[in-house]
């Protein structure tokens, strides 16, 4: 990672996720792109993370995620959210412009993480 870029764990999740699940899928994802500085997810799911993002010492953002062109493609997702993978979706969107993802989507018990990086503000 160059100096001045951040990482960013982008995290879709469903009903059925734990936030031990949601912690597990997160530390699978640091050990291949190392330590992650911000947890984003969509907008409407931001404050279900605030608790764990805390307890992680992360903030966490949400963001609208519309029209974010993702490389992973579910058609749920699409209909639902308007973008192939939440996860990815937010976590370019939080690394900010010309951020690219150095995780693709990987999912696991109800939750999927993506990690991006970019430049900081």
């Amino acid at each position: 990672m160059e100096r001045g870029e951040m990482r960013v764990a982008g995290v879709g999740f469903n009903s059925a996720a734990t936030p031990e699940g949601i912690t597990a899928a997160l530390r699978a994802a640091e050990a291949i792109t190392g330590p992650v500085a911000v947890l984003a997810t969509i907008r409407h799911k931001a404050d279900q993370l605030a608790h764990l993002a805390s307890a992680l010492g992360l903030p966490v953002s949400g963001h609208d995620v519309a029209g974010v062109a993702t490389p992973s493609q579910s058609d749920r997702v699409q209909a639902l959210f308007g973008t192939g993978s939440v996860a990815e979706a937010a976590a370019l969107v939080a690394a900010g412009p010309g951020a690219r993802l150095i995780m693709g989507r990987v999912a696991q018990g109800g939750v999927s993480v993506a990690v991006a990086e970019g430049k900081t503000q």
